[in-house]
C-alpha cells in the first residue's frame, strides 16, 4: 500500500472526531511505513460545490464542445475522480448529522461516480470499475445506532463505495459522542483500539 486518499467531512474539519480519528489512523500508517503518500481533502473546510443541472451538463458535455465555465467544472469534477483512482486506500471521516452524513460528502459522491469512469451499466447491472481498493470509514455519531435501523450512514457508504468497485470495506465507530463524558470516552477509546487494529491488517508496500 502506498498511496492513501483521506477525505475528512466534520463540519469542525480537524477539530471534529471523525477527522481525529481518520487523522490518527494515518499516523499509525505513517510509522509503519514512512514513505506513504497521502492526498487530504477537508470538505468541512473547502467543500465539493453540490451538483445542480449546470455542473451536470458541463460534466456530461463532450469535451470539444465545453464553454470555458464548463471546462472548469468539468477539470474539478476530473481531478476528484483522478484522486480516487490513484489511490490504493480511502480513508473517509463520516460522522453522522441527522441520520445521514454530511451533504458535503454525498456531493463528493455525486462527483466521483460518473457513469463510463468509476462504473458502468451492462446487462446485468451496473458495475464498478474501481476494483482492487480498500476503504476504512471513520463514523462518528453523537448516539448509538450501530447494528440499528437509525444507521442510514453506514448502508449508505457500503452502497456507493461498492457501486463503484470498493468491495473491502472496514467500518471503525465512534459512538455515543454526546452521551456525557463517560460514555464519549469510552466510545472514543473503542474506535481507537478498533483502528489500531484495522491499520494493523493493512499490507505494507512491497
Amino acid at each position: 500500500m502506498t498511496h492513501v486518499l483521506h477525505i475528512d467531512s466534520s463540519l469542525f474539519s480537524e477539530n471534529g472526531a471523525s477527522s481525529t480519528l481518520a487523522r490518527a489512523f494515518i499516523d499509525t500508517l505513517r510509522q509503519r511505513e514512512p514513505g506513504l503518500e497521502v492526498r487530504h481533502r477537508d470538505l468541512g473546510h473547502d467543500p465539493v460545490p453540490h451538483l445542480d443541472a449546470a455542473r451536470l451538463t458541463a460534466i456530461g458535455t463532450p469535451a470539444g464542445e465545453r464553454t470555458p465555465e464548463q471546462q472548469a467544472v468539468a477539470t474539478q469534477a476530473d481531478a476528484l475522480i483522478a484522486e480516487l483512482q490513484a489511490a490504493d486506500l480511502l480513508v473517509l471521516g463520516a460522522p453522522m448529522y441527522n441520520f445521514a452524513i454530511p451533504t458535503q460528502l454525498k456531493a463528493w459522491f455525486d462527483h466521483v461516480a460518473r457513469a463510463g469512469t468509476t462504473f458502468r451499466y451492462t446487462e446485468n447491472g451496473p458495475e464498478g470499475l474501481l476494483r482492487g481498493k480498500r476503504a476504512v470509514v471513520f463514523a462518528s455519531r453523537g448516539g448509538v445506532h450501530r447494528d440499528r435501523d437509525t444507521d442510514t450512514v453506514v448502508p449508505y457508504l457500503r452502497t456507493m463505495l461498492g457501486f463503484v468497485g470498493i468491495d473491502d470495506v472496514e467500518i471503525v465507530y465512534a459512538e455515543g459522542l454526546n452521551m456525557g463524558d463517560a460514555q464519549r470516552e469510552a466510545g472514543l477509546a473503542d474506535a481507537a483500539a478498533e483502528l489500531a487494529r484495522v491499520a494493523g491488517t493493512l499490507p505494507r508496500a512491497a
